[in-house]
């Protein structure tokens, strides 16, 4: 019997303002990358409330998903280790607040840019996933789901 297939669950905010989304600039393995504010759902974490802790984390302003943008498959060999792995990433949209005073970015961010969309397109080579400019592409196209789609179970939270 074969192992079964676990990808890692990662959240991502899609924020846009005045035509222009704010993505990191983070140290990787594969070098300085770009990405959505983003990261990895925890243990008793809904969705929508990891999107917003991550982009807290990332960004050091505070977030609130108001919609989900997508759900995303993408599988990334690691070329420095050889590691073959898959994400399933959910993206949302929502309304970015102020800057949290006294907030760091998270350990690896190295800053956050606004970019547009023809900026994130000519950057390609400096995306950390694939998955990036799809989202972006997604939102432009106005693609936008109910939270309620999503539904977390009491049992995750106790």
């Amino acid at each position: 019997m074969s192992e079964r297939f676990k990808p890692s669950v990662t959240v991502a905010a899609v924020i846009e303002r005045e035509g222009r989304y704010l993505l990191v600039e983070e140290h990787t393995p594969e070098g300085l990358r770009l990405n959505n504010p983003a990261g990895h759902l925890e243990a008793g974490e809904a969705l929508a409330a990891a999107c917003a802790r991550e982009a807290l984390e990332e960004t050091a302003h505070a977030f609130r998903p108001t919609a989900l943008v997508g759900v995303y498959l993408s599988r990334f060999g690691r070329p420095a280790t050889g590691e073959d792995i898959s994400y399933l990433r959910f993206a949302f949209c929502g309304d970015l607040g102020a800057r949290v005073v006294g907030r760091d970015l998270d350990t690896g961010i190295v800053r956050t840019l606004w970019l547009t969309p023809d900026e994130i397109r000519g950057s390609q080579d400096r995306h950390r996933s694939p998955l990036l400019l799809r989202c972006i592409e997604d939102h432009l196209a106005g693609q936008r789901y109910p939270l309620a789609l999503l539904h977390t179970d009491p049992s995750v939270f106790g």
